[in-house]
């Protein structure tokens, strides 16, 4: 058997990791068809038009994923983070989606999620201060 040598490098750059990132790339493009991954975003703004609040999502197949949402602190629990993740939802129902994914930190706002149908369908913890991190899905229904 062949001897291979490892090893760890702490901080590393963008191109130490570009390497890898193209390998793995490019052996996920022979196994599958990602460019038939399609992002999209969703928006909330203030009536004078301001950003408030924001979501970012993509589709595969019938599974969506949301992978951010913010809205401005100075204006959470007043409902923007429902609206824009009702957008969300609406919108991947509307690309034939049925079920909707994210992952959020304990720290976040798992609380949230759950008040909109959410459901655990992975608990990972062992993170600083207690955390955990979620995975979270949700049935779409068409």
């Amino acid at each position: 058997m062949e001897s291979f040598r490892t090893e760890s490098q702490l901080d590393p750059t963008d191109a130490d990791v570009a390497p890898i990132d193209r390998g793995l790339h490019t052996y996920n493009q022979r196994a599958a068809d990602l460019a038939a991954i399609h992002r999209f975003a969703c928006y909330a703004r203030s009536p004078e038009g301001t950003l408030v609040g924001g979501a970012l999502a993509r589709w595969w197949g019938t599974a969506c994923e949301l992978q951010q949402l913010w809205v401005d602190e100075a204006l959470r629990r007043r409902g923007i983070g429902a609206l824009l993740m009702q957008r969300v939802e609406a919108t991947a129902i509307e690309r034939g989606c049925r079920l909707i994914y994210l992952d959020t930190f304990s720290f976040q706002a798992p609380e949230f999620y759950y008040g909109l149908g959410y459901e655990i369908a992975c608990r990972l913890d062992g993170f600083p201060d207690g955390g955990s991190k979620f995975i979270l899905r949700k049935a779409l229904v068409n």
